[in-house]
């Protein structure tokens, strides 16, 4: 029998359970791009030793989520438009073989369906950021349909660094708002069992969705001022 996530968290190196509580600061738009870690803060948060720390901080810089300089210290990263291209390449790969291991009957359809009405309630509000958390975690969940904590553990990663990219922009409105309804589309398209057009959609989304990223990043190129 498949053991559960839970277990094998309960299972991992404090490292790597630090590790995945960072990401999730990451995912969740606590931690900024550029931002200058503090050891001793993040230390003392999480009562752990510096030593530690440091273990976790060559964890996350091996994945692209942190930076380190050499007698300034440690930050957060700031992924640039390379990043951004492969980033919808992984996102290709893994979703695309996500709608073609889906089956009616998955939970993980029903997680989606709650999620995009908490994107509805988001959006009416105004909370763009919490938008931003709610869509990710609606692809994560996405991703799910494998069953593969492996594949799920990769998204993850590039879910993290996707938020860094969005955390650049100081609105994002226009990055998430047509995106809400593509999202119903695909998830409807899911639901219905229709595979091909579940597929047709999500190229659709990604190229989309990429392109619109792409641009966000040069305009904040050209406007250094409104970076974050």
């Amino acid at each position: 029998m498949m053991r559960t996530v839970v277990a094998e968290m309960e299972d991992e190196p404090l490292t790597a359970q630090i590790a995945a509580k960072i990401r999730e600061m990451l995912i969740s738009g606590e931690l900024a791009p550029g931002a200058k870690l503090s050891e001793q803060q993040i230390a003392a948060q999480f009562g752990i030793s510096r030593n530690t720390l440091r273990e976790i901080f060559r964890l996350l810089t091996s994945q692209n989520l942190l930076v380190h300089i050499p007698n300034r210290g440690v930050f957060v990263a700031t992924p640039g438009e390379a990043s951004v291209v492969d980033i919808y390449r992984v996102r290709y790969v893994i979703q695309k073989g996500a709608v073609r291991a889906a089956v009616r009957t998955h939970p993980a359809l029903g997680r989606m369906r709650e999620l995009l009405a908490r994107t509805e309630a988001s959006r009416a509000a105004g909370d763009w950021r919490s938008v931003g958390t709610i869509n990710m975690e609606f692809h994560r969940s996405m991703v799910e349909l494998c069953d593969s904590p492996r594949l799920s553990a990769c998204f993850e990663l590039t879910l993290a660094e996707l938020r860094l990219v969005f955390a650049q922009f100081e609105d994002t409105a226009h990055l998430h708002d047509p995106y809400i309804a593509l999202n119903g589309e695909l998830l409807a398209s899911l639901e219905a069992g229709d595979v091909e057009a579940a597929s047709a959609q999500l190229d659709a989304y990604l190229a989309r969705s990429e392109r619109s990223v792409l641009a966000a990043l040069q305009t904040a190129k050209e406007k250094p001022s409104s970076r974050i």
